[in-house]
Parts: C-alpha cells; sequence; structure tokens
C-alpha cells in the first residue's frame, strides 16, 4: 500500500482540479505497476512535492539504489527525461535517468542524497528585518556559489528539439501584461511592472538556445552519492526544462531563502558565474521578466499585488529602494 501524502493531495486538487483528482486516485496503481513492471523494491519513506510522488527504491537485479517518481505530465514536466538525458550526455550535473515511461511519465531516476539539500549549506535563514547573521550571510553565499557553479554546466547545454520555448512564453506574457499592470492595486506596483514589462520588451526578440532547468533554487540541488560515484559532486534534479537565455534561470537563486540585501550580490555572483558579467543589462531583464511572468499568474489567480519578495527584487535590480 502506498499512503498518498496529504499535503500532496491537497496541491494537485487546488492547482490541477479534475486532473489532479485522476492523477492521485492512480498514484497507488501506478505505484505497485512500476515496482513491479521494473524489478523494484521500496527502500524508505514516501517523499513528495508540489507536484510528484517519489519512492525511494532498490533494483533488485543489481542492488542500485534509485527514486521512482510519479508526476503528472503537463507542459512544464513532459520534457524532462528529454533535458535530464541531454544534460548527462555532456556530463552537465544533472540526476541521471535509468527508466522512463512515457505513456504514465513514470521515471526511475539515480539516487542522490535527499538529506543533504544544497538548502541546508545556506545556513538558518533570514532573521527579523530581512538581514543575517555574518556567519549565515557567508553560508548563503557559498550556496550561491555552489548553484552558479551547477548553472553554468547546465546552461552550456544547447536544448534538444521540440521542447517549450522562453520566446513563447514570452509572447504570452507581453500580451497579458497591459492588462495584468492594470489591475494591481497599487500604483508604485503598476509603475514597477510597468518596467519589468519594459525592460522584457528590449530583449524579447533574443530569447536563446540553451537549455534551462527553469526552477534552479537551493532544494532542487541535492549531494550526490559515493555509491554512484558522485562523492562530493552537487547535482540538480526537478526540472522544468524550457529553450532560452541563461539571464531567465537566476531569479529562483535570488527569492529562494530570500534575503532582500543580498539580491544584488546574488545577481552579481550568478552572473559572473555564467560569463554575463559583460552583459547584466540582459540578466537583468530576463530576471525581471521571472517577475512578470509571476504576476501574470498571480493576477490570473485573483490576486491585486506583487508578491513582496518579487517586488523587493525588481526594485533592487531596477536600482529603486
Amino acid at each position: 500500500m502506498i499512503d498518498i501524502p496529504d499535503e500532496l493531495i491537497a496541491t494537485q486538487y487546488a492547482y490541477n482540479g479534475a486532473a489532479g483528482r485522476a492523477f492521485v486516485a492512480a498514484l497507488p496503481g501506478l505505484a505497485g505497476r512500476f515496482l513491479e513492471e521494473w524489478g523494484l523494491r521500496r527502500d524508505g519513506a514516501v517523499m513528495y512535492g508540489m507536484c510528484a510522488l517519489v519512492l525511494p527504491v532498490v533494483r533488485e537485479a543489481d542492488g542500485v539504489p534509485a527514486a521512482l517518481k510519479l508526476q503528472l505530465v503537463d507542459e512544464e514536466t513532459v520534457g524532462e527525461p528529454v533535458a535530464l538525458r541531454a544534460w548527462g550526455a555532456a556530463g552537465a550535473g544533472a540526476v541521471g535517468v535509468l527508466g522512463h515511461d512515457p505513456g504514465t511519465g513514470a521515471l526511475l531516476l539515480e539516487r542522490l542524497d535527499e538529506g543533504r539539500p544544497l538548502s541546508g549549506v545556506a545556513g538558518g535563514g533570514a532573521v527579523p528585518g530581512g538581514s543575517r547573521l555574518v556567519g549565515e550571510v557567508a553560508d548563503a553565499r557559498r550556496a550561491v556559489t555552489v548553484l552558479g557553479g551547477v548553472l553554468t554546466r547546465l546552461a552550456a547545454v544547447p536544448a534538444p528539439e521540440g521542447l517549450r520555448t522562453l520566446g513563447d512564453a514570452v509572447e504570452r506574457m507581453l500580451a497579458a501584461a497591459p492588462e495584468v499592470v492594470g489591475r494591481l492595486a497599487d500604483a508604485a506596483e503598476r509603475r514597477l511592472l510597468a518596467d519589468c514589462a519594459a525592460a522584457v520588451r528590449e530583449v524579447a526578440g533574443e530569447p536563446g538556445d540553451r537549455l534551462l532547468h527553469w526552477d534552479l533554487h537551493y532544494d532542487n540541488i541535492l549531494a550526490g552519492r559515493a555509491d554512484a560515484g558522485r562523492a562530493g559532486e552537487w547535482v540538480a534534479l526537478d526540472p522544468k526544462p524550457l529553450v532560452g537565455d541563461p539571464g531567465f534561470e537566476l531569479f529562483p537563486a535570488l527569492d529562494n531563502l530570500f534575503d532582500a540585501g543580498e539580491v544584488v550580490w546574488r545577481f552579481d555572483a550568478l552572473t559572473e558565474a555564467l560569463g554575463m558579467e559583460r552583459d547584466r543589462g540582459r540578466a537583468r531583464a530576463w530576471t525581471l521578466g521571472r517577475v512578470l511572468q509571476n504576476a501574470v499568474w498571480a493576477v490570473g489567480d485573483g490576486e491585486r499585488e506583487l508578491a513582496p519578495d518579487h517586488a523587493e527584487i525588481a526594485r533592487r535590480l531596477l536600482g529603486v529602494g
């Protein structure tokens, strides 16, 4: 029997409606099917995120530890195996694919050390007032440096054919921008989001051709395992693949473990890691594009204000406040 976590059920029902309910209902059967078909034995407690159920397993034929990942296939997740295999072929530092079922989207992945996310390197988080203790700043900066290295390896890989593109996403968000700006309640936030849209328009004609992760934050990088030959390596997982400009990858590392005073330092460190230090204007524009993209989604869900952290990132990068 597979116990489906209540939090996963709630998010699937809230965000995916009937498709989410059908996915949750099918999960026990899917898990049983692939445990049998792929010759797997469960090897730990159920894990989960916003979108997926993950079972630690061992492959009975050779004793290799692995992770069985079951998720609803949608526009964001359909390209995951394609991207992971492209990164794997290039030795780019992403989790390895051991098996994939195209019909259901089930993935058998290399097992990483789930107890050692990169977020654990970053210390205890922000203290009241949005600042950090000195030691915590150093730890957080170390995590940013590690993430920058992982991001650089991933973004060096040309994108395979057939994945969703930043160009299409930009076209949609710019088309929605005037209405979204107009629906914000605060005049200052309307001006701020209009500035974000203006910055994106300047770079929209060159959306890029790199293979992007799109969701590279500190909990989506785990330590590798020695028994897989990954001792001492930090490994990316859970991509939502996208073809585009590496500047569009920076936002999660600014927003996750948010610290207003560190936004510019993190941005500079990441652009330097990517070799974009001479083209920070483009990187800034694409990062503001993530603020715009998130605002389009939030306003579509009925919000009338920007997420405070997102607004502060925009202000810091635009030199306001």
